[in-house]
């Protein structure tokens, strides 16, 4: 056959176009694959056990009972939703390669970005699916606490002959202010947004290199300098660098290592602080900035890889 035969033949064949149906198709098998390997099991024994952790400190004031059962149980779901994210992408396309069933998606055809964005967004499916659990299972149990502490407070006012009412406004003030608001829901957001960036940079990972030991460290490596940049901001550019290199230097570690100290609002929501819609608006688009500039990436570097 000519080389004229085949450019002819090349330019009939039709392309494959980006299809949401097919993203779809891939994130609910993926989604299934993960189940299969009691990923969404383990998360939810952890998250259960962290909630349990919370109320096994003894502790009188009302308000550092609820801090500390958000703190617990906030951190637990920040720490487990980012391992999850990590380890399960890092999993996933050895697998598929593994079992040769990469080989026969792509022979569909399926172009490699909806296989990629397919798993993507499987695994955040499986996380976010995990969050939202945990966060009406949270919101349940920190609502019952805080009015079962209220309750004990007003009745130690009254041994002690101080249940004035100032006393008992103070009193649920403080637990409403601890208590459930819209702020434990900014948060557990946040943390979906945190792990969001995190698993697009271990599936960035994953696709160039061929060892899943080496994606999950460089991903857990990549997740402690995004949690530290400040620092190294402080301790390392600032007294180094001039003005102009430092920015040049913080915006390079900025692009390499995503920012993650810019999703953590745990501690002001532990604390009783409001977040503002601002801040919300913010930490989303910047996750959403990061997302498209790493699968972007990931695709171009997905696109040339020989299987």
């Amino acid at each position: 056959m000519s080389d004229a035969t085949i450019s002819s033949a090349a330019a009939k064949t039709p392309k494959v176009r980006f299809s949401p149906q097919r993203v779809w198709t891939m994130a609910m098998a993926t989604v299934t694959q993960l189940i299969r390997m009691k990923i969404l099991a383990f998360l939810v024994l952890f998250c259960l056990l962290a909630v349990g952790a919370g109320f096994a400190f003894s502790v009188i004031n009302p308000e550092q009972q609820l801090s500390l059962l958000k703190s617990v149980t906030l951190g637990a779901l920040q720490i487990f939703s980012i391992v999850i994210g990590v380890v399960s992408t890092a999993l996933l396309l050895p697998k598929d390669l593994e079992d040769r069933t990469l080989y026969t998606i792509l022979s569909k055809p399926v172009p490699r970005f909806d296989y990629l964005l397919g798993k993507l967004i499987g695994v955040l499916m499986l996380i976010g699916g995990g969050l939202i659990v945990m966060d009406a299972v949270l919101s349940l149990i920190l609502w019952m606490r805080q009015s079962l502490l209220f309750e004990e407070a007003v009745n130690h006012l009254r041994m002690e002959k101080m249940d004035s009412a100032e006393a008992v406004t103070q009193v649920r003030e403080i637990v409403a202010r601890q208590g459930l608001t819209w702020n434990l829901h900014w948060a557990v957001w946040a943390i979906f947004l945190k792990a969001t960036v995190v698993t697009t940079v271990a599936l960035l990972l994953s696709s160039i290199a061929s060892s899943t030991l080496f994606t999950i460290v460089i991903a857990f490596c990549v997740t402690i300098i995004g949690h530290g940049e400040a620092l190294i901001r402080e301790f390392f550019f600032t007294p180094n660098l001039s003005g102009m290199t430092g920015r040049a230097a913080a915006l390079l570690l900025a692009a390499i290592c995503p920012d993650l100290a810019q999703f953590d609002i745990v501690d002001s929501v532990v604390n009783g602080e409001i977040v503002p819609w601002a801040a919300v608006l913010n930490m989303t688009s910047l996750a959403a900035i990061y997302v498209t500039v790493y699968m972007f990436i990931t695709h171009l570097v997905f696109a040339e890889k020989e299987l």
